[in-house]
């Protein structure tokens, strides 16, 4: 049998779902069986969607709480939402209605669009919530993740305008306030696979991954650096006044307060091609010092090329909320045809995407001391946060757990 034409790869590369860097179900967790409820009433909205659910003994909407939608490729999903947040380890939409609050699940027409563009969309589901809610309670608005962005910058938005949003309580749950972070070396294997398969490359180059990430490449052999997007996107923020100033604010994080990180260490081979198309290709976690090795990538080429970083700290193995980057990448892979030659071993599946320090707002990630400090030992008032709640471990960015939830939920309106 004779090997297949780079146009035959890039053709099966295209038939497959996109290799795309979100979180998902827990690799030992069986997929859920259940479908979601259907909703008391969908609102359409500019940009997005809304599923809303009416609490326990409810008829109408009389205690909302907006929940946004994180990071991704494409529409928001009901069926995605409802299997993070209620079909995981902790059932947060059943318990949100079972004391008696509306959830309202916040969803875009383009999960991967401009913050800015989804903030539109969550300023127009706040104030349909005012609009339909019967009594005066006031709101609780927030996010996940990318969620707690929109939301943040929704509010301070409304008030910069000076439109009241009759919102008690903003939080965020594993939000990236200072930034997320993807492996350059993961960064630069999309960018040079883009020439047969543009999707991974197109997510993490899109508008939000942009102003997301804490630094970002564009091209394979570019320099990570904060993108002009994410500059832009700070300065925004800083002219509606960074944070909303009448809700009371709090945030959890789905990594640890006392500095300690996880088993993985700087430098180490994460991931290694074998097949054919993509023998030669090693990705490493990211080193400190200068002229790091941290990519060959090569996919379908006669050599690999070499990607080198300098002044970027140990961020791989920070403590904070998980990504299976290297692991996504390489089920994707497996997942193909061997015959396509893209057999790949992967030695390190997860890295930090956002460190602890970023979800509570308390130190940047220019540095280790910085990444790695003691939360706990620290002015709690360095955050912009009023209040906030660190998981007992490290664990999955965003992953719903009774520990965390039941935090937020006892300081709900």
């Amino acid at each position: 049998m004779s090997e297949p034409t780079r146009e035959q790869i890039a053709s099966a590369l295209r038939s497959k779902p996109p290799i795309a860097l979100t979180p998902g179900l827990r690799l030992e967790a069986e997929p859920h069986g259940a479908l979601p409820l259907p909703p008391s009433t969908v609102w359409d909205l500019p940009g997005g969607t809304a599923w809303v659910y009416f609490g326990e003994g409810n008829r109408d909407l009389v205690r909302p709480v907006i929940l946004a939608d994180g990071f991704n490729t494409g529409p928001s999903s009901l069926d995605f939402s409802w299997e993070g947040l209620e079909f995981g380890d902790y059932a947060l939409i059943s318990e949100l209605r079972r004391r008696g609050h509306d959830v309202i699940l916040l969803g875009y027409h383009e999960r991967s669009a401009s913050i800015l563009d989804n903030s539109r969309t969550a300023q127009a589901a706040i104030m349909r919530a005012i609009a339909e809610r019967r009594g005066d309670t006031q709101l609780a608005v927030g996010g996940f993740s990318m969620g707690g962005l929109v939301t943040r910058h929704a509010l301070a938005k409304l008030e910069h305008e000076r439109v009241d949003h009759q919102t008690a309580l903003y939080f965020s749950y594993d939000s990236p306030h200072r930034g997320a972070w993807v492996p350059v070396a993961l960064q630069a294997f999309a960018h040079c696979i883009r020439v047969l398969d543009s999707r991974f490359s197109d997510q993490l180059n899109s508008p939000a991954a942009r102003q997301l990430l804490w630094r970002h490449i564009e091209e394979w052999n570019g320099v990570p650096a904060q993108s002009d997007e994410r500059a832009a996107f700070l300065a925004e923020m800083r002219n509606v006044g960074e944070w909303p100033r009448r809700p009371r604010l709090i945030g959890v994080a789905n990594g640890t307060a006392d500095g300690s990180g996880t088993d993985v260490r700087a430098g180490e081979l994460a991931l290694e091609g074998k097949g054919l198309s993509v023998v030669g290709t090693e990705l490493y976690t990211q080193a400190p010092g200068d002229g790091e090795l941290v990519a060959k990538p090569r996919v379908v080429t006669l050599k690999s090329n070499e990607v080198r970083t300098s002044g970027l700290p140990s961020i791989d193995g920070a403590p904070g909320g998980s990504l299976e980057g290297f692991g996504i990448l390489a089920d994707g892979f497996n997942a193909l045809n061997p015959i396509l030659g893209f057999k790949t071993d992967v030695r390190i599946r997860s890295h930090c995407f956002v460190p602890s320090v970023s979800a509570v707002d308390i130190r940047d990630l220019d540095t280790d001391e910085d990444l790695y400090a003691d939360i706990s030992a620290l002015p709690p008032e360095d955050s912009g946060l009023d209040e906030f709640r660190l998981a007992s471990r490290n664990e999955g960015h965003t992953l719903v757990t009774e520990e965390l939830c039941t935090w937020l939920l006892d300081r709900l309106p």
